[in-house]
């Protein structure tokens, strides 16, 4: 139970929408799939970002981060303490040359879009990536050849002293699929984007190019957390995870993709113990059939 002077310290800084009690995960991330957060806040501004944060802090409770609910997997009893989302309200995105300042809970999508209109090229690799830019700096998130690091220039973050920090491109330890923030439990509120001038029209068909070659070979239809694997050095996950005839696997309702097999799909009503267990299966078996370990990129997180 969250303590209830925290939620009454709370309710004075938010609006009733911005604080949900014993909100359903499921309805806040991609896979469709979790239990109920214990509370769960979503901050409209930097100013409300640190007061809650301290009083967290102050009450000493547990705090997860979470953007648009992409490449994560909620654990069916849910998560204890407070999440912070910020997909709803730190959206914001301000063009200045060929810079781009952005809230951390814009959609990758839509900064793409906004990058295409005015002509600033760098970002068509994100168009289709599932997530919000937050999450992309967290996980260093890539596509088709292109990085997060690539255009990231700098990172404002609060700590969790409710301090705002500013982070310049080379303290991120952006890697595969890596930063700073896995380790440092901040919140990232705002980023600031690098892009080059280039040519609408080019940038536009390289969008499209991306935009059909994802559609034709992944399960946007189906909810799912993204690329559920890691890449292995020297292999494609989806490739390995196909050549062992796994494609269409189920676990209650856990499926790997008939489409594309470096994807876990939720065919209807999966839990997330589905998709652990079908995850567990796939590395079992391509382990024994290529001697590969899998790691998952999804993250688990929540109530074990």
């Amino acid at each position: 139970m969250i303590n209830e002077n925290f939620i009454a310290a709370c309710r004075k800084i938010l609006k009733p929408e911005q604080l949900l009690l014993d909100a359903p995960m499921r309805e806040h991330t991609t896979f469709q799939i979790g239990g109920p957060a214990d509370c769960l806040i979503k901050p409209a501004s930097m100013e409300e970002t640190q007061q809650i944060l301290r009083l967290v802090k102050e009450y000493e409770l547990p705090l997860t981060f979470v953007g648009n609910g992409s490449n994560m997997l909620v654990s069916d009893k849910g998560i204890r303490g407070v999440v912070v989302n910020f997909a709803d309200t730190f959206n914001a995105i301000r063009v200045e040359g060929t810079k781009m300042v952005v809230g951390a809970g814009a959609l990758l999508k839509d900064i793409a879009e906004a990058a295409a209109q005015h002509s600033l090229a760098g970002l068509e690799f994100a168009c289709g990536i599932p997530g919000s830019i937050g999450g992309a700096v967290f996980m260093n998130a890539g596509a088709y050849g292109g990085e997060t690091k690539s255009v990231v220039k700098a990172v404002r973050a609060v700590t969790r002293d409710g301090e705002v920090k500013n982070y310049a491109l080379d303290e991120l330890e952006l890697g595969y699929r890596h930063s700073i923030f896995q380790s440092n439990g901040e919140a990232i509120v705002e980023v600031e984007l690098e892009l080059t001038l280039g040519n609408e029209a080019e940038i536009r068909a390289n969008i499209a190019d991306f935009t059909q070659r994802r559609e034709t070979k992944q399960p946007l239809e189906m909810p799912s957390a993204g690329s559920t694997f890691k890449r292995p050095e020297g292999y494609f996950a989806g490739t390995l995870i196909d050549q062992t005839g796994l494609k269409g696997l189920s676990v209650g309702g856990a499926q790997v993709s008939t489409k594309h097999a470096g994807f876990v799909v939720n065919k209807g009503g999966a839990t997330a113990a589905d998709v652990v267990n079908l995850i567990h299966e796939v590395q079992k078996r391509v382990k024994e059939a290529h001697g590969v370990e899998l790691q998952p990129e999804v993250r688990l997180i929540g109530e074990k």
